[in-house]
């Protein structure tokens, strides 16, 4: 393949994935909306989560957004009793993100309608494709997160 082929699948692909995002989010979007959540916030309780009691400065890089956006999602997110923030105790300047119990009783009630949702949305695809899109996607994520591959 010429090198003006690769850079012109990679486009493709690129153009491919942002608008798959896009109309995923969406839809995410449109199924949180009657709780008065976005994907948004339900992508930093998910951080937060998975990297159990993060700094709000470690969530917005594991997100890959600012600070200041994540910010604006915490203060939603505590207002609605779903996340609080603590002193780190090691700097008191920092802020650490806790999940609630209010959190994970909303998402452990809604998790299998969403989570049968999405299975869904990908659904076109046959198990060995989705399979195979799933280990691209996440090589490509770590590749664009500095992650090393596993």
């Amino acid at each position: 393949m010429s090198d003006e082929q690769k850079t012109q699948n990679a486009v493709e692909a690129f153009q491919a994935v942002l608008g798959l995002a896009l109309r995923l989010r969406n839809r995410m979007d449109e199924r949180l909306r009657p709780d008065g959540l976005t994907t948004q916030q339900a992508a930093l309780l998910t951080a937060v989560e998975h990297l159990g009691e993060p700094s709000l400065t470690q969530a917005a890089a594991f997100l890959g957004s600012t600070h200041q956006n994540v910010a604006q999602l915490v203060a939603s997110l505590e207002r609605k009793g779903m996340l609080t923030t603590h002193p780190d105790p090691a700097d008191r300047r920092r802020r650490i993100l806790r999940a609630t119990t209010v959190s994970a009783d909303y998402w452990r009630a809604r998790n299998p309608a969403d989570h049968a949702a999405v299975a869904d949305w990908f659904s076109v695809l046959s198990d060995d494709e989705l399979s195979t899109f799933r280990t691209l996607a996440v090589r490509l994520l770590r590749a664009q997160t500095g992650q090393i591959e596993e």
